[in-house]
């Protein structure tokens, strides 16, 4: 594991290997089942336990033509995780007073679709309505050319709105490269130089790749791409131009572990920005989405998390962040549209954090796993609801339950009362696939239903 220097409160952590024998055993052996399973060539691990880097490993092969074992040492791209670090740039500047999230686009930037009422907090929510200019998961003809930020917004940022701003949440990394060009203009600073001098040369966060310039060198992970199921395949580099602000960097795992310890400290911004960042943003009839400001942001296994997903053309990465428990997983991958990283982040923070649940979703997840073996306390059931369950259907939710495994996540996704009784839903995570839960129990604390059905 590389032990770089650091400042202040970090520069112990960072130097630490905090999981047990057994617990680095756990990891060891989730990496190589994710590699073996899903089809990465290789998987850059980083855990933070109690604000500290508790174990970083790589695994498999970094680089395949010719042929190179990954290492601690390597970067990688980490895609959408840059997001988070724009956001932390747009939330410095507002601390310094030049900018507020409630500005409109317009303030800043001029020519673009309705420039005058979108503003930055839709920008970095997700909720403006702009177009994405980048939803592929595999190369296009464009991003083998060089361009530049303003070239990418002047096109996608001039097209009619996809929906009202601030009425629904919809992905678009167009987003980003706005807010990007907004702190670029607002702090004189190019971003890049501007995340340098004010989280890494802090952080001691050096060598970050500026993949909107350059690419990752040859020491460092090569992308790759599978066809189908087939080999692995080396891909091109996006060109220069395209990555800016939305996924412009290149780090080792030990470098985004470093960011989320200094997340987790509160270190290097004002409480008020972080709890801006890891604060689900609400649409404007109320209905709160489950993103912040470059944040993912919800519940797994009953511990608050915030994090966010990856991707770059040849590239998956994932982190996860559970601020009342200390604690943070960090996977970076070497291949794009692969499911590794998601499914081993969760996997380890499953292994590595003990599930907690408030008691509905615990007495859920016990009748779930009764229903994993055909099993059910019928006591715990009404009359109608046990004549649901019949032979048959303890049957079918075994056979097509069970072999899921246990699951890696079960999130609440909503409750309200009909009916005289008390309505509520989760979602239920397993590698493959997800499911949903919908419930309605009695006042008596009776099933009076309990169904499972596919989630997309």
């Amino acid at each position: 594991m590389r032990c770089a220097a650091a400042v202040g409160f970090l520069a112990v952590g960072l130097c630490a290997q905090g999981l047990s024998a057994g617990q680095r055993a756990q990891v060891d052996a989730l990496a190589r089942q994710a590699l073996a399973q899903l089809g990465a060539p290789s998987a850059s691990v980083a855990v933070v336990e109690s604000n500290r880097l508790a174990y970083a490993q790589a695994y498999g092969e970094g680089r395949i033509d010719p042929k190179a074992a990954a290492t601690p040492e390597m970067r990688y791209s980490i895609g959408s995780i840059s997001k988070q670090f724009t956001a932390a740039a747009v939330l410095k500047l507002q601390e310094e007073g030049k900018l507020k999230l409630d500005d409109a686009v317009s303030k800043y930037l001029s020519g673009y679709t309705r420039g005058n009422e979108v503003t930055i907090r839709e920008l970095l929510s997700h909720t403006s309505g702009y177009e994405d200019y980048a939803p592929q998961d595999y190369m296009i003809p464009a991003w083998l050319q060089p361009t530049t930020p303003e070239a990418v917004v002047n096109h996608w940022a001039r097209l009619p709105l996809n929906f009202e701003p601030g009425t629904q949440w919809q992905y678009s990394n167009t987003n980003y490269k706005l807010a990007g060009l907004i702190a670029q203009k607002v702090s004189g600073t190019p971003l890049f130089e501007f995340l340098e001098q004010n989280f890494f040369t802090p952080l001691g966060m050096h060598g970050i790749v500026d993949l909107n310039k350059t690419w990752l060198g040859p020491d460092d992970a090569q992308g790759t791409v599978r066809n189908a199921l087939g080999p692995a395949r080396t891909t091109p580099n996006t060109a220069p131009g395209w990555d800016f602000g939305d996924g412009e960097l290149g780090m080792t795992a030990s470098d985004v572990a470093r960011w989320q310890i200094s997340m987790l400290a509160h270190a290097l911004l004002r409480p008020a920005s972080y709890s801006a960042m890891e604060t689900a943003t609400k649409l404007k009839s109320g209905q709160a989405t489950a993103y912040g400001l470059g944040l993912d942001v919800g519940i797994q296994n009953g511990h608050r998390f915030y994090g966010h997903s990856g991707e770059e053309i040849g590239f998956t990465a994932q982190e996860l962040v559970f601020p009342d428990d200390r604690f943070a997983v960090v996977v970076l991958t070497n291949q794009s549209a692969n499911g590794t990283a998601g499914t081993l982040a969760r996997q380890i923070a499953q292994a590595l954090l003990a599930p907690r649940m408030d008691a509905d979703a615990a007495a859920a997840a016990r009748i779930f796993a009764g229903l994993q073996k055909g099993q059910m306390d019928r006591a715990q059931f009404t009359a109608d609801a046990n004549f649901y369950f019949n032979a048959q259907t303890l049957a079918d939710y075994a056979a097509s339950l069970g072999p899921l495994g246990p699951p890696l996540a079960m999130t609440p996704l909503g409750t309200e009362e009909r009916g005289g009784m008390h309505f509520r839903s989760y979602l239920v995570q397993f590698p493959d696939r997800r499911v949903e839960i919908s419930i309605y129990q009695q006042p008596d604390g009776k099933f009076e239903q309990y169904l499972v059905f596919p989630h997309s």
